[in-house]
């Protein structure tokens, strides 16, 4: 049997993005901290709530209440302050090194308790400062904004290069429709619930399914976000250049964007494009570094022209060739894949970076920075990894081979919609994968057009219900549209 196929023919998928567990020994956040890539020694090193070192981001509506971690590798001998001072500096350093013009979040937006003093007490490991960023109207939601942080040290320890400074990307989504379900984390407290995307193959399927579903009770979106599936990345015989080819398809959506994409983004679903091989020497696993580098400007540059929050890759459906190998590629490789995945999260840190845990994209390598030399973990750099169907943690156990991931990154029981049967999975391994704390669920293949729809009483349609009820405790509500392909 044939386990690819992600975007066959009709392919839909639902990614669950973000995931908060039933039950008291699930922990959505918690990462294995003996797997990052940190300071040796008495070198202190920052995190923030989720265990990233680098690219942290924060979407609010009216205010959020978070945390910024601080570690040191070995209980240190005295008690050691670390403290965060708001500082625009730090961003227009940023921004003059990176060419880039980011405005910051103004600084009565944010607020820090202790004075944004956190102290590693003698004898132990961490410590850790609360801060709260409140909504003062100022700031709109279509613009990311950054909180600018220099950090301090006393009491007889150092802090890494790399945390001397840190930028938080913000948006501010008061004013915007939100998408986020809140569920119970088991301790009373409401946190964000998974986060499903709809992945279409946009040769046969009208964006706008997306909307076709919401919840009962909240009536939020059933989707979190919609994949458009696929562009591609090509190779250009007569430059020697890679670039991104959206065939007739997704280019039009695109270039109808006010149509196709805006009535979702003005529910909060957020547009994801993915990005694979296209039966030519290119891909996303054989980029040289300098490639890979050309290649995540243009996947930025593709995002800022058509408003998109992130890409997907897969590393499906290129001809790699090794025989020799082509200039300004490599041999493909794990490495040359976390290059290029790095390189994009690094020139949009704001936004979503999203692998398909399949062929070589099943691992991913700490990356060396080029220009400062630091060594980054996947994930900070990887925001979300879906499983291949029918993939679980024990066959496919992405956790062990992408360093500093925690599990709310995670997906697993993907569910394939065309093919049925043991692919839409059953409630109880949805239970257990939630009350696990993987965050992520993706589905392929729901169309709105196919005799899979729209009767709501068949496989499909249950499995989007079970989906519904364990993740969030509510039943789904089809809009009665089927949204066709109208180009």
């Amino acid at each position: 049997m044939k386990k690819n196929f992600l975007f066959r023919s009709c392919l839909v998928a639902a990614v669950a993005l973000t995931a908060a567990a039933c039950s008291d020994d699930a922990d959505l956040g918690k990462v294995d901290t003996d797997k990052l890539n940190v300071p040796d020694g008495s070198v202190v090193y920052v995190t923030d709530a989720e265990g990233k070192r680098k690219f942290s981001s924060i979407e609010f509506r009216d205010a959020t209440t978070t945390q910024l971690w601080v570690h040191s590798p070995k209980a240190v001998a005295a008690d050691c302050n670390v403290t965060f001072a708001y500082d625009p500096s730090v961003l227009a350093d940023y921004n003059s090194a990176n060419a880039t013009e980011y405005k910051a979040v103004p600084q009565g937006v944010v607020s820090f308790a202790d004075n944004g003093s956190a102290t590693i007490a003698a004898g132990t490991t961490t410590a850790s400062v609360e801060y709260t960023l409140t909504s003062d109207g100022s700031l709109t939601y279509t613009d990311t904004y950054v909180l600018p942080l220099r950090v301090t040290i006393s009491g007889g320890a150092q802090l890494g290069k790399t945390d001397e400074t840190r930028l938080i990307f913000v948006r501010d989504l008061t004013n915007l429709p939100d998408a986020t379900k809140y569920v119970n984390d088991g301790n009373g407290n409401m946190v964000e619930g998974v986060k499903m995307f709809n992945c279409i193959e946009v040769n046969g399927t009208n964006p706008l399914c997306t909307m076709a579903f919401t919840l009962d009770r909240s009536g939020k979106p059933l989707y979190d976000a919609v994949i458009l599936f696929s562009s591609n990345i090509n190779f250009d015989s007569e430059t020697g250049r890679v670039y991104i080819f959206h065939n007739e398809n997704v280019q039009h959506v695109l270039d109808n964007a006010d149509k196709y994409l805006r009535p979702l983004k003005e529910r909060g679903i957020k547009v994801i494009l993915s990005v694979l091989g296209n039966h030519d020497k290119s891909g996303v696993a054989n980029l040289s570094d300098a490639t890979a580098k050309d290649f995540a400007k243009q996947i930025k540059n593709c995002c800022d022209a058509y408003d998109l929050d992130g890409v997907m890759l897969d590393d499906e459906y290129s001809d790699y060739e090794t025989n020799p190998v082509p200039p300004g590629f490599v041999a493909p490789s794990v490495d040359a894949l976390s290059r290029l995945f790095y390189e994009i999260k690094k020139v949009q840190p704001e936004r979503l970076n999203i692998t398909y845990a399949f062929a070589r994209a099943a691992y991913m390598n700490p990356v060396r920075d080029l220009e400062t030399g630091e060594l980054v973990n996947p994930g900070d750099y990887v925001d979300f990894a879906f499983a291949n169907y029918p993939d679980t943690p024990t066959s496919n156990p992405i956790i062990n081979n992408y360093a500093g991931i925690s599990n709310r990154q995670l997906g697993y029981c993907s569910m394939e919609f065309a093919q049925g049967g043991s692919y839409l999975w059953s409630k109880n391994a949805l239970q257990s994968t939630y009350a696990a704390g993987y965050g992520c669920h993706l589905v392929f293949a729901m169309s709105l057009e196919s005799n899979t729809f729209p009767a709501t009483n068949n496989d499909r349609f249950q499995a989007l219900g079970n989906a519904a009820e364990v993740f969030y405790g509510e039943s789904i509500v089809w809009d009665g549209n089927t949204y066709g392909k109208d180009w």
